[in-house]
């Protein structure tokens, strides 16, 4: 992230409490936790991770010219006598500190996003439909636990207008003191799904840790909720006892303030009419998938509600596009023409599995393609993991999907539950699957690849365009390109 003079340095050792070391510039333009990726001028913070201590990567950061560096004081004495950095005691709650000023000094109408399912791509949304009103910052990629909450926060400019927030969770008590950290003045939950149901004992206790999101909510801040949900009530509740000024539904449910009224699916986009807090809209969404189209009610009464131009941000939606291994569409160039990957790799869990599902169902074929699913495992989903992959049989059939591909032990459950004719391949593993799949996609296919990120289907999209590349190349060296 790069903003002119996004901090002074003088502000933020005065909001870190931090002791300066060395020469140091009087501004940032940026922060940064990875020596990889900063740009030049950019503060690097060497925070100490899992598996990796940012402290090691300090000398690699001030290599590739960041501005300074913030250290704890345990360590100070493994860096230059000039080495340009601001001492703390512990570098992540430092970080928090300077969230904490960040918010302190905006002006901006934040928004704060969670769900089960959703929350990056409406926190996407929000962004494009914002930005249209005015200057908008929005949490890059995931960042929405303990240490990417606060790291988004502290990259906010201080003239935003709009700020938008993602915050996650695998336990309860996670989401309650990100909230506190952002403060929103707007807080969206998208949906409640059965996902890390190995943390809990119901869906419902799910749906309690979402709403700690009202935990940090203004005095006169507004909740917006899927009407759609079997737990509204439950989250509706939970609303009123944090003190929650107002509530708005959203979805397709009579009482929802923000509903849709019509929609129309097309494969790589949708159409929709609805009515946002009594305003009829109609607008065009970039990116396909009726989830995509209830979740845009959300943004766009967020819109309305954080003082944007509702219009503007209506429009803004034509350009909506899928985030990398959400719904990316990929043209693979195969003997005697194309077929359509679509790579929802990222992650998964029972209700984007089906949405996902849906999303194939939509894609269109050419000539004798076929529509087919390659699924690896949904992890963290407890006693019920094998019957909730199980239950998948259901929305394969009914979406027209000609080919299930399946990778991982609790995969076995689907493979075992769906008709024979539709049995493509099964592997323990995504990289035993691998070569199957690739000897059975042909010319028309339309392939969609979708697991939890543990079990790594990232690796069969490669394969995929691998397998296009090395097409491409063949076709070029014998002279016949094709147009």
């Amino acid at each position: 992230m790069r903003d002119a003079d996004l901090w002074t340095v003088a502000a933020m050792a005065e909001a870190m409490k931090a002791r300066a070391h060395g020469p140091l510039p009087e501004s940032v333009g940026g922060i940064s936790i990875d020596s990889r990726t900063l740009a030049s001028g950019d503060a690097f913070f060497a925070i100490k991770g899992d598996s990796r201590d940012g402290h090691d990567f300090v000398a690699a950061a001030l290599a590739a010219k960041a501005g300074l560096a913030v250290v704890a004081e345990k360590r100070r004495k493994e860096f230059g006598k000039y080495a340009p950095l601001l001492v703390v005691k512990n570098v992540l709650t430092g970080l928090r500190q300077l969230a904490r000023a960040a918010r302190s000094r905006s002006q901006a109408a934040v928004i704060g996003v969670t769900g089960s399912v959703g929350k990056t791509g409406t926190k996407e949304a929000l962004g494009l439909a914002l930005s249209r009103s005015g200057k908008t910052h929005v949490s890059t990629a995931s960042y929405n636990n303990h240490w990417g909450v606060p790291l988004s926060l502290a990259r906010c400019p201080a003239d935003a207008s709009f700020a938008v927030f993602e915050m996650g969770m695998n336990h309860v008590g996670e989401i309650a003191p990100l909230s506190r950290l952002v403060r929103p003045h707007i807080a969206i939950i998208t949906a409640i799904a059965p996902v890390h149901l190995a943390q809990f004992k119901s869906v419902a206790g799910i749906a309690d840790a979402k709403s700690e999101i009202f935990a940090g909510l203004q005095a006169d801040g507004v909740a917006i909720v899927n009407r759609d949900t079997p737990h509204f009530e439950r989250i509706r509740r939970n609303a009123k006892r944090a003190d929650v000024a107002r509530i708005v539904g959203f979805g397709e449910h009579a009482d929802a303030q923000a509903r849709v009224l019509q929609y129309a699916l097309q494969p790589s986009s949708s159409t929709v009419h609805a009515d946002i807090l009594g305003q009829a809209v109609t607008y065009k969404l970039g990116a396909p998938g009726k989830h995509l189209v209830l979740n845009s009610l959300a943004v766009l009464a967020a819109a309305s509600l954080a003082g944007a131009d509702l219009a503007l941000a209506a429009l803004a939606l034509a350009d909506l596009r899928p985030a990398g291994g959400r719904g990316t569409r990929i043209a693979l160039a195969l003997p005697g023409g194309e077929a359509l990957l679509i790579d929802e790799s990222y992650n998964a869990n029972p209700v984007s599995m089906r949405a996902a599902l849906a999303l194939l169902g939509q894609a269109e074929t050419g000539g004798q393609g076929r529509r087919i699913a390659v699924l690896g495992d949904m992890l963290e989903l407890g006693r019920k993991s094998k019957a909730l992959h199980a239950e998948l049989a259901e929305p394969v059939v009914e979406n027209g999907v000609d080919l299930v591909f399946c990778a991982g032990p609790d995969m076995r459950a689907l493979w075992d539950a769906l008709p024979t004719e539709r049995r493509g391949g099964y592997a323990e593993s995504a990289k035993a699957l691998e070569p199957q799949l690739l000897d059975a996609v042909r010319r028309g296919d339309a392939i969609m690849v979708k697991g939890s990120n543990g079990s790594r289907m990232a690796l069969i999209v490669k394969a995929l365009e691998r397998l296009s590349a090395r097409h491409i190349d063949d076709t070029r060296g014998n002279g016949n390109v094709q147009g």
